[in-house]
């Protein structure tokens, strides 16, 4: 990218657009004259003191937006604000925290109710935030995270910014397809990645076919209780492909989800007896299935009664799914990451890392190809292929690596490019055409990032109504981009201005994010937020929300002796 030194004249058009939108000179000691001089001095561009305007929050002023994201092997989840790109917080979730206490005196129950089999575990690696959601919109009230090595879920209550519950999946080993909720966050969606014997039981890999399996959980939640209700909770039985991302479907798709799979090709490896390479051997179908659940007809088939008890947890069999019509799958390209639901639900996008296309599909076209059993056949487990060319809206060429995509309020898309290193732009068709000068169905735009772009998040970008204006690109790698810090460098969260159309989308921000790997991250309104600045009454325990029952209260003061042997003393105490 070239950039424009100031000179003479750049410099005060710079400032003239700072002061008309709203940066006037000051009568203090320094002028706008002396900000010309600083920004000659440094060398700083017209776009430099653009992002600086836009992105600057004197003290006190607060952002609009939080973002949450993953914090990928740190186990927990870090908040930022936009547009600063300050790390407000991070939430303890798996892994113990000694400056909050959490996993010191603090949090050790909801920890060891979490544990696998009941056996130590306080690491995690969170990859996919969820925040509740009320008819598509982020409500502002919880927030879901999973633990990919451990399929574990999380429920951190966001009143006081503290995880109230986790929860281990009884049937699966790790999790990528989770978490995300339904549009009223009725369910909690966790797709187990990788395929595996019931109760994870050894089981020699000759026999992957016949006795690993792919599956799928639905965590009902109860808003009331803020917790995952495990009794009314069930999962699905799925070919035993990799499943990987997820998302629910809404308004058009509403009572659906979609789900990626790899690995169509049940490859083990086994190059030590002459086998192909595990990865080549994951790689060599030209298309891997989309998985299309119908969740509420799911739902009433659980009700009925229609399951396995498997480690003690209800499962819908793929035998009884397909009898009952719950799964239909369709061709996608090779190896598929993302798959993300369009605002009116009524397209799907999936990108395939493999594949330089973002492959579009019609929620229309789905159901119409499932009421007439438009079926190109049946893969090898029995579950019915819609044809592809049926489905089908669209497909875009944006470039090299395509992974996860975003949405604006005015008919653009944005698809992260891990191998361009890029963030592509481009317009939607259908109703959203009527919004883009552009034509339906098109590159717009690639704004370079540094560096491997995995996800992206946009401002309320996977809801609804997305707001647009902000959109983080959350880079693997920060090459180049700050101090040296030994050999492991920081992640590079930057922040791209999509307020404008075409190809104006510039970079405004570099952050860097040296304390774990975030993986997704929503951004939310802060205005949505109700965060408490302290507890409702003394004696307030955070875990269940409410007074707890022993805490002392005036006049309670006593020493009590028990039968036992043993002595209680309930005391008071003011600090200062």
């Amino acid at each position: 990218m070239i950039r424009t030194r100031l000179g003479s004249t750049a410099v005060p058009a710079a400032l003239a657009l700072m002061t008309i939108g709203g940066f006037a000179p000051t009568t203090g000691a320094q002028s706008m004259r002396d900000v010309e001089a600083l920004a000659k001095e440094r060398g700083l561009t017209t776009a430099d003191l653009m992002a600086a305007a836009k992105t600057y929050l004197p003290s006190g002023e607060k952002d609009e937006y939080l973002m949450f994201a993953s914090g990928g092997h740190a186990g927990q989840v870090f908040v930022v604000g936009l547009p600063s790109m300050r790390l407000l917080r991070s939430i303890a979730v798996f892994t113990p925290e000694s400056w909050q206490g959490w996993g010191f005196g603090v949090g050790n129950k909801i920890l060891e109710e979490g544990f696998p089999k009941g056996k130590s575990n306080l690491w995690g690696d969170t990859h996919h935030p969820a925040l509740s959601e009320t008819k598509g919109d982020y409500d502002g009230e919880w927030l879901f995270i999973n633990d990919k090595i451990n399929a574990r879920v999380a429920v951190i209550d966001l009143r006081d910014w503290e995880t109230k519950q986790i929860v281990k999946n009884p049937l699966t080993l790790s999790d990528h397809g989770g978490t995300f909720v339904t549009p009223n966050t009725e369910y909690v969606i966790e797709g187990g990645q990788y395929a595996v014997p019931w109760g994870s039981e050894y089981v020699p890999i000759e026999k992957y076919e016949e006795e690993y399996k792919g599956s799928v959980t639905l965590w009902k939640f109860d808003r009331k209780r803020g917790r995952i209700d495990k009794d009314q909770s069930f999962a699905i039985e799925l070919p035993p492909y990799w499943q990987d991302l997820s998302d629910a479907g809404k308004l058009a798709s509403d009572g659906f989800f979609f789900m990626n799979s790899l690995n169509t090709e049940l490859a083990t490896g086994g190059i030590q007896d002459g086998k192909p390479p595990f990865e080549a051997g994951a790689s060599r179908n030209a298309t891997d299935f989309l998985h299309i659940i119908d969740w509420r007809k799911a739902e009433k088939v659980y009700k009925a009664g229609k399951v396995e008890q498997i480690e003690g947890f209800p499962v819908i069999t793929l035998k009884t799914a397909l009898a009952e019509g719950l799964l239909h799958v369709t061709p996608e390209p090779r190896s598929p990451h993302g798959v993300d639901v369009a605002p009116k639900g009524d397209f799907i996008v999936v990108s395939g890392k493999l594949d330089p296309h973002v492959t579009i599909y019609s929620m229309d076209k789905i159901k119409s190809a499932i009421a007439n059993k438009t079926f190109s056949g049946n893969d090898e487990f029995g579950v019915p292929i819609l044809d592809f060319d049926s489905v089908v809206e669209a497909r875009i060429e944006v470039g090299l690596g395509p992974l996860h995509t975003q949405f604006g309020p005015d008919g653009y898309a944005y698809t992260s490019l891990y191998l361009d290193s890029a963030v592509a732009r481009w317009t939607m068709g259908g109703s959203y055409g009527k919004s883009t000068p552009e034509p339906d169905w098109t590159l717009v735009h690639k704004t370079p990032v540094h560096y491997n772009v995995g996800h992206i998040a946009a401002a309320e970008g996977d809801t609804v109504s997305p707001d647009g204006k902000y959109l983080v690109a959350l880079n693997k790698w920060a090459v180049d981009r700050f101090i040296q810090t030994g050999p492991l460098l920081p992640q590079n969260l930057q922040l791209v201005d999509i307020g404008a159309q075409g190809t104006t989308m510039p970079v405004l921000y570099d952050m860097a994010m040296g304390v774990g790997e975030p993986h997704y991250a929503q951004i939310i309104k802060a205005d949505k937020m109700k965060s408490w600045a302290t507890y409702p009454e003394v004696g307030w325990d955070p875990h269940i929300q409410n007074i707890d029952p022993m805490a002392p209260k005036p006049k309670m003061e006593r020493v009590q002796r028990n039968d036992d042997g043993t002595v209680e003393i309930f005391m008071t105490a003011i600090r200062s």
